[in-house]
């Protein structure tokens, strides 16, 4: 019996989430999104994701309000993709998915998150474990965990290398051509 493509039947807060970003790379575009990922090629070339899914997934993180789409060059026609209010609100659910796949799944830790205002970290449920202040997305700096690829392949991870604060766009390095192009 083949599975099906919605939850119309479920009665369930988690259920009627998943229609929206329950799709396979879904919470990764919004993840880089808040990382501070805006263009298509930069989520192409950092997700490998195939062209059509990505295409797919903007449009429906786009009609749902998660992201909106912004005009940043007029010739030839670019568009970049912003993190709304609503994709920001996800946030603690990615916070928390990445901390459980520490715990139970691989173990390593990727990427620090910290209170920009103290460098404390910043716990699962949002709290800095220094100044115990809720630290809101605006105010988180990742910073690079002692598991990460300190030389990756693709000019988006390398500069994530970077320390930078949640949703302010990603500055690409200077020295990649893709960027330079864009």
């Amino acid at each position: 019996m083949a599975l099906g493509k919605d939850y119309v039947t479920q009665e369930c807060s988690i259920a009627r989430a998943l229609e929206v970003v329950g799709e396979r790379w879904t919470l990764l575009v919004v993840r880089d999104a808040i990382y501070g990922v805006r263009r298509y090629n930069d989520f192409l070339v950092h997700l490998g994701i195939p062209r059509a899914v990505l295409s797919a997934r903007l449009r429906t993180l786009t009609e749902e309000g998660i992201l909106e789409k912004r005009r940043y060059q007029e010739t030839p026609p670019r568009d970049e993709y912003v993190v709304t209010e609503r994709g920001t609100a996800l946030w603690p659910t990615l916070r928390a998915l990445g901390q459980w796949g520490r715990e139970h799944v691989d173990g390593s830790r990727l990427r620090v998150f910290q209170h920009a205002d103290c460098g404390g970290n910043v716990e699962v449920h949002g709290s800095c474990a220094a100044c115990g202040t809720h630290v809101p997305v605006a105010d988180v700096v990742m910073v690079p965990g002692p598991a990460l690829d300190s030389a990756p392949a693709d000019p988006v991870s390398r500069a994530l290398l970077r320390p930078k604060r949640l949703l302010e766009p990603l500055e690409p390095l200077e020295t990649d051509p893709v960027h330079l192009a864009h």
